[in-house]
């Protein structure tokens, strides 16, 4: 999709230029993918034209395969995008009607071809919407995947001005969801889709502690509706002003919730594409790690890195999503009361008898090596660990096959 953007937080009433961006979701969780290493095959439709032909050079700038990529019709997907500022919201306007994507039929992509050897499919609500046909092209790919012996990897994805063909996204999704073995959504997104009331995540700073519990009864609900589903991500955000979110993530599986702690975002660059950073991580992170606490701090601290990274992609690595959270330190500090400040020296006010000792060495260790401007409150980083750097995963829209775990993806 062509993303057009006002400038200096102009409405698009005062804008006379737009800045250009290239993206949409499975673009973005490509991108983010390719950047852990993965190798990865994109499939879409784009028109024959200038426009196909840039967004084509885009994608294998960042080694995305585009060898399945059809060409066809004359309109590239495009939207406009005031971004928020202070308290007022960020606004879009969809022009996605007779685009090349949304005139795509069933019967139109070979899938047993391209997926061959294949192990993951991800696909994406925001495909579902556009047009019935894309439904049924939807339905088509996840049949076969299903037959093929694919893991499905689905992403809700809901965008309310886009479903305007006469069904609700409740009647469309309901039905294909029902074959994923990993979904991935916002608490709204599945109280939208299931009918369960979502508990409501209201944190407002780094460290605070949310309703564990009420989140884990959210997710046991949810597995009953979708009882062949395995992994259940779900992401969590409180938006307290434009530039200000809180964010963590949780993970159900096994009968058994894990959770991340809350991150502290207070200068957000551009939150488009947060979503699909966490998926994009997720997958990987599904392949890089046997243990469900460290995919779901993975895929949240990549959520949380794409806040401060302007435009549709998350461009980090490995080493830097893994150098973010600190969960070992963090539950040490836990019960101690303290302030860091960044003025002069390391004062402190702790309360607790055994804190100074500890306090110093993390102040020392920690706080000084990331930066000297940087207030710590209950945040601590640390350097980051060793990268899975060896693992390989090529990423519907993501088609994955095993090759260190050999993995292959395609993405719609």
């Amino acid at each position: 999709m062509l993303r057009l953007t006002t400038p200096d937080n102009l409405r698009i009433q005062q804008s006379r230029d737009f800045l250009v961006n290239y993206g949409g979701s499975e673009a973005n969780v490509a991108i983010s993918i390719a950047n852990f290493g993965g190798e990865v095959e994109y499939i879409t439709r784009l028109p024959d034209n200038a426009l196909g032909e840039t967004c084509i050079a885009e994608l294998r700038s960042h080694n995305i395969g585009t060898k399945h990529i059809l060409f066809g019709g004359h309109r590239l997907g495009t939207y406009y995008m005031e971004k928020a500022a202070a308290m007022r919201n960020s606004n879009v306007i969809y022009d996605r009607e007779n685009s090349s994507f949304s005139e795509l039929k069933p019967g139109m992509i070979n899938w047993r071809e391209i997926f061959k050897d294949a192990a993951i499919f991800h696909w994406s609500g925001i495909d579902a919407a556009l047009t019935p046909g894309l439904a049924e092209v939807c339905k088509e790919a996840i049949d076969i995947a299903k037959e093929m012996g694919l893991t499905i990897s689905y992403d809700i994805n809901y965008r309310k001005n886009l479903w305007n063909y006469g069904k609700t996204a409740q009647e469309v999704l309901r039905p294909l969801m029902t074959s994923s073995d990993i979904m991935f959504g916002s608490e709204g997104e599945y109280a939208l889709v299931t009918g369960i009331p979502a508990p409501g995540f209201k944190a407002t700073r780094s460290g605070e502690k949310y309703d564990t519990a009420a989140y884990e009864k959210f997710c046991k609900e949810i597995s009953q509706q979708i009882p062949n589903c395995k992994y259940i991500y779900i992401a969590l955000r409180n938006v307290m002003s434009s530039e200000h979110h809180t964010f963590a993530g949780v993970l159900y599986a096994q009968r058994e919730m894990k959770y991340t702690r809350v991150f502290d975002i207070d200068n957000v660059i551009d939150c488009v594409g947060v979503g699909d950073a966490f998926c994009g991580a997720m997958l990987y992170a599904q392949n890089a790690y046997e243990d469900n606490q460290k995919r779901v701090d993975f895929s949240t601290a990549a959520s949380v890195l794409k806040n401060t990274i302007a435009g549709d992609y998350n461009m980090v690595k490995v080493s830097e999503v893994e150098g973010l959270p600190v969960r070992k330190v963090e539950k040490l500090l836990d019960n101690l009361q303290y302030k860091l400040y960044k003025n002069s020296g390391a004062e402190e006010n702790v309360r607790s008898s055994s804190a100074p000792e500890l306090f110093l060495i993390l102040f020392t260790r920690y706080h000084t090596e990331v930066s000297p401007s940087i207030y710590c409150s209950r945040n601590i980083f640390s350097p980051s660990k060793t990268a899975y750097e060896n693992s390989v995963i090529q990423s519907p829209r993501i088609i994955i096959r095993d090759v260190r775990l050999s993995i292959k993806s395609s993405i719609m």
